[in-house]
């Protein structure tokens, strides 16, 4: 068997660190408020009186979290969560003045960071947004990573992705050379080759890296193909196989 990708290369830059507070409240009086608490806070703020106002803005990918006012015309909170529950990236702080339990819950089970019950203290808010921001930066980071290392994956040609494959699932380099029908010197060739271009240093670093790919294909671009054996093979793959399931 054969690891297999398919993935659009992109450029492995790094986020840049610029964080923003988006808040979304339609209360003028409390918009006003917390872009004031942002700006003694040293904090970069961006507000909007709806959510569908704070969808058609143009948002670069840095550091960033959403507060948010559950009761809001048009689409509310709730809903607005529901919309960006695939960006991870833009942790989301709820505010409101009425302590619904229900509400509070069904917004931290959908992955809420946080809910704030109005009238708003600055230093709890404060904290659960630098907590949030830092989170987001993490995000942002793996993300810049993982970016990296598929742009590595790119770069190999056919064979070497092949090799790749067939190393990281426990295949010796005669082996290799017998599934593919090439002599075990050019798998020797190959592989080096591609060891370079994923700039593995070892074999546990390889498996490591074949196990982060695997994770991060999305359904709906990715082919993937990886032997079972992948974590269990080596006693490295075993080890690695163990952290990555924890």
């Amino acid at each position: 068997m054969t690891l297999m990708f398919t993935f659009q290369a992109h450029s492995p830059a790094a986020p840049p660190e610029q964080p923003t507070v988006f808040v979304v409240d339609s209360d003028p009086a409390s918009r006003e408020a917390l872009d004031q608490l942002m700006s003694s806070a040293g904090l970069r703020c961006q507000t909007a009186a709806s959510a569908e106002e704070f969808l058609v803005g143009r948002r670069a990918m840095t550091p960033a979290c959403l507060v948010v006012d559950v009761s809001l015309p048009g689409i509310d909170g709730l809903q607005l969560q529901r919309l960006l529950f695939d960006r991870t990236e833009l942790p989301i702080i709820f505010v409101s003045r009425l302590a619904d339990v229900q509400t509070s819950v069904s917004a931290m089970k959908a992955g809420a960071f946080d809910f704030i019950i109005k009238p708003i203290v600055n230093d709890v808010l404060l904290g659960a947004i630098r907590e949030a921001l830092e989170r987001s930066r993490t995000e942002l980071c793996n993300r810049a990573t993982m970016r990296a290392l598929q742009y590595r994956y790119e770069s190999l040609s056919r064979r070497e992705r092949e090799v790749m494959g067939l190393v990281v699932s426990g295949r010796l380099n005669k082996q290799v050379g017998g599934e593919l029908g090439i002599s075990e010197i050019t798998v020797k060739a190959h592989r080096g080759k591609m060891m370079r271009k994923m700039r593995a240093s070892t074999l546990a670093e390889l498996v490591r890296m074949a196990l982060s790919l695997r994770r991060s294909a999305p359904k709906d671009e990715a082919d993937l193909e990886v032997p079972s054996e992948l974590a269990y093979t080596h006693p490295q793959a075993r080890a690695i196989g163990s952290y990555a399931r924890g």
